[in-house]
């Protein structure tokens, strides 16, 4: 009869229980739905970025914010949107259960691929959501190649040293 002794070792559980109990805090605290927290008190909007074979598209979340208080800076490499969004100056001695939007300046760098018309980049914003469009240089957009099938073989004609 071969049994195996296998040597236990507490710490082991107690790693896995103190990751368990880490996951258990994080999971339980909300996060700002339509933000994104990049460093303590900096807040910039959620993006999407997108790409199809004519450009690159930012979609990003700005809820009150009006076009005018949004500035957009492109570079060769990268874009950046910057904003302002103010709060309710009407609401007063309110006492707020949770307070989770925003208000102040916001500002959010997103890296760009090489190979862009920076100048012919446009932006619009509908229903509180801005959309940057960048087209693409044709240098960079994918081409398709067609096959040319030949007719006939070619014929191979060999020689003799012979004259």
């Amino acid at each position: 009869m071969d049994t195996d002794i296998v040597r236990w070792e507490p710490f082991q559980e107690l790693v896995t229980l103190r990751q368990a109990m880490d996951k258990l805090f994080s999971d339980s605290f909300v996060r700002m739905p339509r933000s994104l927290e990049l460093e303590e008190g900096t807040v910039a909007p959620a993006v999407d970025i997108y790409e199809d074979a004519d450009k690159v598209g930012i979609k990003a979340s700005m809820p009150g914010v009006k076009p005018e208080d949004i500035d957009i800076n492109i570079t060769a490499n990268s874009v950046t949107i910057k904003g302002t969004t103010e709060s309710q100056k009407e609401v007063k001695d309110e006492n707020f259960v949770r307070k989770e939007r925003y208000y102040g300046t916001f500002t959010r760098t997103i890296a760009l691929p090489t190979g862009l018309k920076v100048d012919k980049a446009e932006a619009t914003m509908s229903n509180g959501v801005l959309t940057l469009e960048i087209p693409k240089a044709e240098e960079v957009k994918p081409k398709t190649i067609k096959i040319k099938a030949k007719s006939e073989p070619e014929k191979i004609e060999a020689k003799t040293g012979k004259s």
